[in-house]
């Protein structure tokens, strides 16, 4: 790994947002899903939340392997459970949904913790999800068609989420926990290691300043004796 690889990785994680996210309530085109995990990515965003079965989550999963090194994508089985579990954490949830009590995406505040929540591509979020949103936001609309495709409306939402952390200084210093960042460091700058590890149950081995392993030979000596 060159000097410049891994000071590239720094700086993605030192703007990392560990309160902001996404949830997809049964987004279900793999392709439409893979835009939203790049457009988190380009928002800082380190972990998204998607509600999927089994059959769309694995055609998704092919079309998503770059953007999946990046952005740590959690499936959940129930939509009720996730929301609730998120507002228990304090993240206010704002379902892009349209109805007589939207307002503006610009209105609320994304410097607080926030998670977006975005519907299937023809249904939208699914009510029991409306019900249970702290708010629901829309994007005005200007021409005849009612709504923009999920993917799209995620880069617009995260634009506006992007610009006001902007704004309050959130991407100008690391925030996500020591331990955290030094985990997905050692996991963006070394896959292969991180597989062999996590395979096997154990911890990953230390880095230097230059981002490689620690006395690696000497590591590699202690695994194979076990």
């Amino acid at each position: 790994m060159t000097p410049e690889r891994y000071a590239r990785l720094r700086a993605v994680l030192d703007r990392r947002q560990p309160d902001l996210t996404i949830i997809t309530d049964n987004v279900h085109k793999g392709r439409n899903l893979s835009a939203i995990v790049r457009t988190a990515d380009a928002a800082g965003i380190a972990e998204m939340h998607a509600v999927i079965d089994d059959k769309d989550y694995k055609a998704f999963r092919g079309t998503a392997m770059g953007s999946h090194s990046w952005v740590d994508v959690q499936r959940h089985p129930n939509i009720t459970t996730l929301i609730q579990q998120q507002q228990a954490a304090g993240y206010q949830v704002l379902a892009a949904h349209l109805d007589a009590d939207s307002v503006d995406y610009r209105q609320p505040d994304y410097t607080r913790p926030t998670a977006v929540l975005l519907g299937a591509e023809k249904r939208g979020v699914s009510a029991e999800a409306c019900a249970l949103a702290d708010a629901h936001i829309t994007i005005p609309m200007m021409g005849m068609v009612q709504s923009y495709n999920v993917s799209v409306a995620a880069g617009i939402i995260l634009s506006e989420a992007q610009r006001q952390r902007a704004e309050a200084g959130m991407y100008d210093q690391p925030r996500l926990a020591p331990a955290v960042y030094q985990r997905i460091l050692f996991e963006w700058a070394h896959p292969h290691i991180r597989d062999f590890c996590q395979e096997r149950g154990l911890e990953y081995p230390a880095l230097g300043e230059d981002g490689e392993i620690v006395d690696a030979p000497a590591w590699y000596q202690r695994v194979r004796e076990g």
